[in-house]
C-alpha cells in the first residue's frame, strides 16, 4: 500500500510543472524581459531532457533498481524547480528545465515500468489520471501564490519542497521496490532475436507513422490549450488573473474528471466509439475558444476540450495493435510516446511563436486546426 501511495504521488509531481507554467510564465517573462515565444526554449530543453532520460532509464534500473531511480529523480525534478524559484535569468530557467526533464522521463518511465508489473488495469488507468490531477494543482498553487501577494517563484518553491518530501519518501522504501521486482521477474525469451531487423520492419509501416502522426498533435492539442489558456483569458478575453488561473485549473481538472469516468465507459460503449466521439468534442470545444466572445465561453471551450482530450491518449495506445499487429505493437507504442514528446513541444511553442507576433487571440484558430488535423488522421486510420 504505501508503493501504490508513492506511485500516486509519483504521477501526479509530473502533472504540477505544466500547470504552473501555464499560469507563471506571463509573470515570468514580464520579469526578465522575454518575448511571449521565448517559452519554446524551455520546452525544447525540457523535452530533450525527458526524452535522453526516458531512453536511459532502462539501463539505470538493472543496474540501481526502480527504488534508487525514483529516489534520484525526484530529488533532480526538486533540484530543477528549486532552480526556476531562484533563477535570476531566463538563461538560468532554461539550464533548470533540462534537469526538470531528465528527471520527469526517468520518473515516468521508472513508474511505468513498475506498474505495468505489479498494478491490475484500474490503478494503470487511476495512476495516469493522476497526471491530470498533478496538473490541476499546478495553476491552483500558482495562482494562490500570486493572490498572497507573492510572486512566481513562491509557487514553484512551493512545488519544490513537496518534490524533495517525495524523494525522501521513495529513499525510505528503496528496499521495498528492490523487493516487488526480484519477487516477481520479467520473463526472459529463450532465445533473443535480432532486434534490428525487427525495428526496422516496424518503422516501415505506414500504420506507425499515421498513429504517431496522431498522437504528436493530440499533444499539441492538450498542452498547448493547457499552457496559453491564461494568456488568452487575461491578455484577450478580459478575464482577471485570478479567475483564469481557476479556468486554467479547471481545464486540466476536466481532463483527470474525464480520464476517471471514460475509464468505466469504454469497455461498455466500445473504445473506438468513445474515440470518434471525443476527438468530435475536442473539434467542438476549440471552436468555442477561436469565437471572439467573452471569456465565459472561452473557459467553457477549454473543460468541453479537457473532457474531450481525456481518453484519447489511453484508448490510442491501448488500439496500437489493432493498427500496426501484435507483432509490432511495442514497438509501434515507443514510437507514439517519442512522437507525444515531439508534438507536445514543437506545437505549444509555435503556437506561443504565433501568439508573440499575432496577439493571444490566435490560439483558438490553432487549436481547431489541430483539432480537425487530429481527426483526420483518426478517420484514415479507420478506413484502413
Amino acid at each position: 500500500m504505501p508503493l501504490l501511495l508513492l506511485a500516486y504521488l509519483g504521477f501526479i509531481s509530473l502533472g504540477l510543472p505544466d500547470g504552473l507554467l501555464g499560469v507563471g510564465w506571463p509573470h515570468m517573462r514580464a520579469e526578465f524581459g522575454a518575448p511571449v515565444g521565448a517559452v519554446g526554449f524551455i520546452l525544447v530543453v525540457a523535452t530533450a531532457g525527458y526524452l535522453l532520460a526516458s531512453v536511459s532509464a532502462g539501463f539505470v534500473l538493472s543496474r540501481a533498481g526502480v527504488g534508487w531511480l525514483l529516489a534520484g529523480s525526484t530529488g533532480l525534478t526538486g533540484t530543477a524547480l528549486a532552480g526556476f524559484a531562484a533563477a535570476p535569468a531566463l538563461p538560468a530557467v532554461v539550464a533548470a528545465a533540462l534537469l526538470l526533464g531528465l528527471g520527469a522521463g526517468a520518473i515516468d518511465s521508472g513508474l511505468n515500468a513498475y506498474a505495468a508489473r505489479h498494478f491490475g488495469a484500474r490503478h494503470m488507468n487511476w495512476l495516469h489520471a493522476s497526471f491530470g490531477f498533478g496538473a490541476t494543482l499546478g495553476p491552483l498553487v500558482m495562482t494562490g501564490a500570486l493572490a498572497a501577494g507573492l510572486t512566481w517563484r513562491a509557487g514553484y518553491g512551493v512545488v519544490a519542497l513537496g518534490q524533495v518530501g517525495l524523494a525522501v519518501g521513495f529513499l525510505a522504501t528503496v528496499r521495498a521496490w528492490r523487493d516487488g521486482v526480484r519477487a516477481r521477474p520479467a520473463p526472459v525469451p529463450a532465445v533473443p532475436a535480432p532486434v534490428a531487423p525487427r525495428v526496422l520492419r516496424t518503422l516501415g509501416l505506414p500504420a506507425v507513422w499515421r498513429g504517431a502522426a496522431a498522437f504528436g498533435v493530440y499533444a499539441g492539442v492538450e498542452l498547448g490549450a493547457g499552457l496559453w489558456a491564461y494568456t488568452l483569458l487575461t491578455g484577450a478575453r478580459g478575464v482577471g488573473e485570478q479567475l483564469a488561473g481557476l479556468a486554467v485549473a479547471g481545464y486540466w481538472g476536466s481532463l483527470f474528471a474525464g480520464r476517471l469516468l471514460f475509464g468505466a465507459v469504454a469497455d461498455r460503449a466500445g473504445t473506438h466509439r468513445v474515440i470518434t466521439g471525443s476527438v468530435a468534442g475536442l473539434v467542438a470545444g476549440a471552436a468555442l475558444v477561436a469565437v471572439p466572445a467573452p471569456g465565459a465561453l472561452a473557459v467553457a471551450g477549454l473543460v468541453l476540450v479537457g473532457l474531450a482530450a481525456a481518453p484519447v491518449f489511453p484508448l490510442l495506445t491501448l488500439t496500437t495493435a489493432e493498427r500496426v499487429g501484435d507483432g509490432h505493437a511495442d514497438r509501434a507504442i515507443g514510437v507514439q510516446i517519442g512522437a507525444a514528446a515531439l508534438g507536445g513541444t514543437v506545437l505549444p511553442a509555435g503556437i506561443g511563436a504565433l501568439i508573440g507576433r499575432l496577439g493571444p487571440e490566435v490560439l483558438g484558430p490553432c487549436l481547431l486546426l489541430l483539432a480537425l488535423t487530429l481527426a483526420g488522421i483518426y478517420l484514415s486510420t479507420r478506413q484502413r
